[in-house]
């Protein structure tokens, strides 16, 4: 069985440090371009690139193998580093977890990718030499178009685009933010708002339609006319909070706050938690507050986080079972893979004070 190549490997191979070839093959700086092209030379010539699991951050044009392939035996991931789309993510490693597992279960390996400029990701494209494409979460129409272009099979996790045909992989987030939003009302919440900027993603955009069809379907629950929170920025990183806050005064001296916080995800909801406590309102005593998801954390908030369990692994597995069946049938129609999903209660929502 033959050894991996491993950086260190290729560091001895060239008499250079592994931090030299850590940062060549991840396309950092503070490596001149000779030592570089040495570095990716050396590690296509010992089979680094042939490999499961290589990793490239920022694209280098990977060799060919000795074979005049490029990977042959793997599939490009790419989950471009925005929007706090990495590996250490709670909510997108998981995804990728999934897209591992099923491609080692093949006997494939994958090649991560966290560029997101389509310049650079022009370079990695050979559709002689990868399997095909999984994109994981937001990714432009540029690069997209890229792929598309070359006719690389490619299917979408959480994220689809008009303008390139694909097979795409979703939660069901309507169903299940319907499901959630009514299950609110049944314990009697009159006045629930959405928190989530329904431009940030189509998974946002969904989860608000679920919500807003429950207040319609329920005859009794007013759609929200307010639309604020739907608009606010800094979702992802949690700098909504202050403008969120003085939202949060403006309704209470209004006396028009909501009963019920339905949160887009868990990081929003989380974020929203620690604002209403730090304005001194009770949780759920005074408002009760959902989140989307289930990450990690959310068990761990206080009070634990009442939301909707995605489940993560499974996406990424469904998305390299249909890549695969891609591969085989090109001409099959599209799909619009659903990923069931289910609330998983908790102490954040209690019943209104009527």
């Amino acid at each position: 069985m033959a050894k991996k190549v491993t950086m260190q490997k290729i560091a001895d191979h060239l008499g250079v440090s592994k931090f030299v070839v850590s940062k060549s093959l991840s396309g950092k700086g503070g490596v001149n371009e000779t030592t570089r092209e040495r570095v990716i030379q050396a590690a296509s010539q010992l089979g680094y690139f042939t490999q499961k699991n290589a990793y490239v951050q920022s694209i280098q044009r990977l060799p060919m193998a000795a074979d005049g392939n490029r990977n042959k035996q793997s599939v490009l991931v790419l989950m471009p580093n925005i929007r706090s789309q990495t590996q250490d993510s709670l909510y997108w490693g998981k995804i990728v977890d999934g897209i591992a597992l099923a491609l080692d279960n093949e006997g494939l390996g994958m090649v991560i990718v966290s560029e997101h400029r389509a310049d650079n990701f022009v370079n990695i494209l050979n559709p002689s030499g990868l399997l095909g494409l999984v994109g994981v979460g937001q990714i432009s129409t540029s690069l997209l178009l890229e792929v598309h272009r070359i006719g690389l099979p490619m299917v979408l996790i959480d994220h689809e685009d008009p303008l390139i045909p694909s097979d795409t992989v979703f939660a069901n987030n309507v169903d299940s933010m319907s499901r959630l939003s009514s299950h609110l009302i049944g314990m009697g919440h009159e006045l629930l708002h959405f928190i989530g900027n329904t431009r940030f993603s189509r998974s946002f955009r969904d989860r608000w339609i679920g919500f807003h069809s429950a207040l319609e379907e329920s005859g009794k629950v007013p759609p929200v006319a307010d639309d604020e929170m739907l608009l606010v920025e800094g979702m992802d990183d949690g700098s909504f909070r202050d403008e969120f806050k003085l939202w949060v005064a403006k309704r209470r001296k209004a006396k028009t706050m909501p009963t019920a916080m339905v949160c887009a995800n868990d990081a929003i909801a989380m974020t929203v938690c620690h604002a209403l406590k730090e304005e001194g309102v009770r949780i759920p005593e005074e408002i009760s507050v959902t989140g989307f998801d289930n990450i990690e954390d959310a068990s761990r908030n206080v009070p634990p986080l009442t939301t909707v369990h995605v489940p993560k692994e499974a996406m990424g597995r469904a998305a390299v079972e249909k890549l695969l069946s891609r591969i085989q049938s090109p001409a099959a129609p599209l799909e619009k893979i659903l990923i069931a999903a289910d609330i998983v209660h908790r102490d954040s929502v209690a019943k209104t004070q009527n």
